[in-house]
């Protein structure tokens, strides 16, 4: 979701929630800006962030270790001869 920033379909608390998403995502370039804490405290409470951190945490894990395994999705394998 590269150009989440320029479209105008977010709402605010979605806004808040992607930046958020990419504030901790890019953890080491962005070191989770005040600006985004604090957008995503006006629209959630500290148990919603927490969910909300972990899941992201989880996604990057499964991530990193899909990439660094090269694992493929099924869908995208080379199919196998007959």
């Amino acid at each position: 979701m590269s150009a989440w920033e320029e479209s105008p379909v977010y709402d605010e608390k979605e806004r808040a929630l992607l930046t958020w998403v990419d504030a901790v995502t890019r953890v080491a370039d962005t070191h989770v800006p005040e600006s985004a804490y604090d957008a995503i405290k006006a629209h959630f409470t500290e148990e919603e962030m927490m969910k909300i951190t972990v899941a992201i945490g989880a996604i990057n894990v499964w991530n990193r270790l899909c990439v660094g395994f090269r694992a493929m999705h099924p869908l995208d394998q080379p199919a196998k001869a007959a």
